[in-house]
């Protein structure tokens, strides 16, 4: 059963839990004290030890459902974990298992498709072995491996006595035939069920990150609503992404260089050993930023996906105040805080979306109205087409606000080639900004948030 732990782990870190090799040789030194004969201790245990966070606790659990009553239904187990034919080191022909337990001729393919049962099920978990369907990654690739897991039991054999069989146009061999294809087919249904397990365990997450990841490089223009409930995901994620990357790395700054000269003199009290250790703090700003967002009709293709982005934000960045805009510009992170994703869209469309572009009184509004939202610390974060329908840009309260202020970081969804193309103003704005980068992708926005946020490391 070392092996079965191993896969296990495996498993595991597919599923994104960050089980350590360290951790891995904990588990197996625990399994050796708690051994495989209570389920609920071993779950525990195995949970203890693998599963660092309230995220992963849950992907173990899940996992250890999915992965030990399979195998379970495979043989019963000693308290070491050993099947019963291991123990007593018996090997029963009669339920169609050869020395290496593979490559079965056709009376023992015949025996062990009519038996079931555990035989079966042990049969078929080495054949699963013998085809690596641990490695399965796509639901599409399950029939691919349930045909290797039935060559490594020698299907292959059967299926060419089939043919003989039916060539030889005898009634009796037609009858035999028949109870082959009978036999044949309860095969192909028990391995395809053992492969759709390992599916489970092994392949769904890694063909929910590839999605993930096709979604996160797919541009804005060509996701559609049936893309938004992933993209929510994938932004929800890319947040808490961004979140614990800073905060690891904060942590591992914080620290500082070692302060020699405060620990030699503190150390003097106990004949110069220190006790006491130092380190010099460099003080830094806590981010924080000012995202206004653009909710016209300009950026009506955008304009959602820009507002999970906001919303994705408001939960994770502690200092952070989110204004939206069209033709005037309001607070809108009440409705980020108080409503659910679905409800705070809605409300900030109804309330400030629709009217026609007007960046330059949207500036007006947050000088105006809320005069303390910009200072040293700040990042203005600005998400929106440029675009102000003809009006006035009000450079000058744009100059001030980028004087006033950390930085000020645009994302346009536009591509490079429309900027100050018809109403586009963004060029006029671009001096006064410490970056204007295109967004065209989910990945472009984690790396634009990412360049804010190492601004505060």
């Amino acid at each position: 059963m070392e092996r079965a732990l191993t896969s296990f782990v495996r498993a595991l870190r597919a599923a994104g839990a960050r089980v350590s090799t360290a951790e891995a040789i904990d588990a197996a030194r625990t399994v050796a004290l708690v051994g495989y004969g209570d389920r609920n201790v071993l779950k525990n245990a195995l949970g203890i030890t693998l599963a660092k966070t309230e995220g992963e606790k849950g992907i173990h659990d899940a996992l250890f459902e999915l992965y030990f009553n399979r195998q379970s239904e495979t043989e019963p187990q000693d308290k070491q974990g050993r099947s019963a034919e291991e123990s007593s080191g018996e090997n029963d022909a009669t339920e169609g298992e050869d020395e290496d337990g593979l490559d079965y001729d056709v009376d023992k393919l015949m025996a062990l498709a009519q038996a079931g049962g555990g035989a079966a099920a042990a049969a078929m978990e080495r054949a699963a072995a013998a085809a690596q369907v641990e490695n399965i990654r796509f639901a599409t690739q399950a029939s691919y491996y349930a045909r290797r897991m039935l060559k490594a039991l020698g299907i292959e054999r059967m299926e060419q006595q089939i043919v003989q069989l039916l060539e030889a146009h005898s009634a009796e061999g037609e009858a035999q035939a028949r109870r082959m294809i009978e036999a044949q087919s309860r095969l192909q249904k028990m391995a395809r069920q053992l492969v759709d397990q390992h599916f489970e365990v092994y392949g769904r997450r890694a063909t929910e990150t590839f999605q993930n990841e096709v979604i996160a490089g797919r541009s804005i223009d060509d996701l559609d609503m049936y893309d938004m409930e992933r993209v929510k995901a994938v932004v929800a994620r890319l947040a808490k992404r961004l979140a614990d990357r800073h905060a690891r790395r904060r942590r591992l700054k914080d620290r500082g260089k070692l302060d020699v000269r405060k620990t030699i003199r503190a150390s003097a009290g106990y004949d110069g050993v220190p006790f006491d250790v130092f380190w010099k703090v460099k003080k830094r700003d806590r981010p924080k930023i000012v995202a206004v967002c653009d909710v016209s009709g300009s950026v009506a293709r955008y304009v959602r996906f820009l507002l999970m982005l906001l919303y994705a934000l408001n939960e994770r960045v502690a200092d952070l105040r989110s204004f939206a805009f069209s033709s005037h510009l309001a607070d809108v992170g009440d409705m980020l805080e108080q409503q659910d994703l679905e409800p705070a869209m809605n409300s900030i469309l109804r309330t400030v979306g629709g009217g026609s572009t007007d960046y330059g009184q949207a500036l007006l509004d947050l000088s105006e109205n809320f005069t303390d939202a910009v200072d040293r610390r700040t990042t203005v974060l600005i998400l929106g087409d440029g675009r102000s329908n003809h009006s006035n840009p009000r450079l000058d309260l744009f100059r001030d606000m980028a004087d006033q202020a950390k930085r000020v970081i645009w994302l346009c969804p536009e591509p490079p080639g429309l900027w100050g193309s018809g109403d586009s103003i963004l060029p006029q704005y671009r001096p006064f900004c410490a970056s204007v980068t295109h967004c065209a992708t989910i990945s472009d926005i984690e790396k634009a948030i990412d360049d804010i946020l190492l601004a505060y490391d």
